[in-house]
């Protein structure tokens, strides 16, 4: 039995290339930018389009445009407040990884629980579930940067471990994998965008993850490759380069 906790995923039919290929898709976004200079508004413009994103798919009725304005619902100032410090957290996801992921909860649910539950696991459970992704993301597996990105995604989202606003944290921890592991270290592209144009598959995916065994991870593995590949489309510097 391999030491790699993660080593069976990249085994799975079709998870070695669909990877690949999201990640030839991301690095062409990054490689064009790379002929050209880009400009903190280019980041910004991206965190603001993904905190939209995951405050919509987490139940916000606020507009892109009410977003840009600062005229936004609870829903979607918390996601703001996440994407706000979310670059400045990317150096303590690989040294402290539960410490990373307890700031993100309580910068999402500032002011939404008690202070006593913020960055807090909900029982032992959750603390034990946590503790297993800190162990992948301190180098506790090999697998490609986008798989362990999955992984900790649908695991953060499905588990729960915290006393609310998981799915938000969730999809903050997905982008900050990213940005850490040096696959999009700007954060120029954006997955959240991908989650909410795909979002029937993004939640039945989900679902299978949690309920569905070996089958529902590997739907989920194709389902996110797919996603980060859009996530790279959905890039400002998509339309910088029109």
């Amino acid at each position: 039995m391999s030491a790699d906790p993660l080593s069976w995923l990249i085994s799975l039919e079709g998870v070695p290339s669909a990877f690949a290929a999201a990640r030839d898709g991301i690095d062409v976004v990054l490689r064009d930018r790379g002929l050209r200079r880009t400009s903190p508004e280019s980041t910004g413009e991206s965190l603001l389009r993904g905190a939209h994103a995951s405050a919509v798919l987490e139940g916000s009725a606020s507009s892109l445009a009410d977003v840009r304005a600062g005229e936004v619902d609870a829903v979607a100032a918390d996601a703001v407040r996440v994407s706000t410090a979310l670059l400045g957290l990317a150096p303590t996801l690989s040294r402290s990884p539960l410490q990373a992921l307890a700031r993100l909860h309580t910068l999402a649910a500032t002011g939404s629980v008690d202070d006593t539950e913020l960055g807090r696991p909900r029982d032992a459970g959750a603390a034990e579930r946590l503790q297993a992704l800190a162990r992948l993301l301190s180098g506790g597996t090999e697998v490609p940067a986008l798989v362990l990105a999955a992984v900790v995604h649908a695991d953060l989202a499905t588990a729960a471990p915290f006393a609310s606003h998981n799915g938000l944290v969730a999809r903050a921890a997905e982008r900050l994998v990213l940005v850490a592991k040096g696959v999009d270290e700007k954060s120029l592209t954006v997955p959240e965008a991908a989650h909410l144009a795909l979002r029937a598959e993004y939640e039945s995916n989900l679902r299978g993850y949690r309920d569905g065994g070996r089958n529902g991870v590997h739907a989920w593995l194709l389902y996110a490759a797919e996603a980060f590949a859009a996530g790279a489309e959905a890039s400002p510097l998509r339309r910088e380069a029109e």
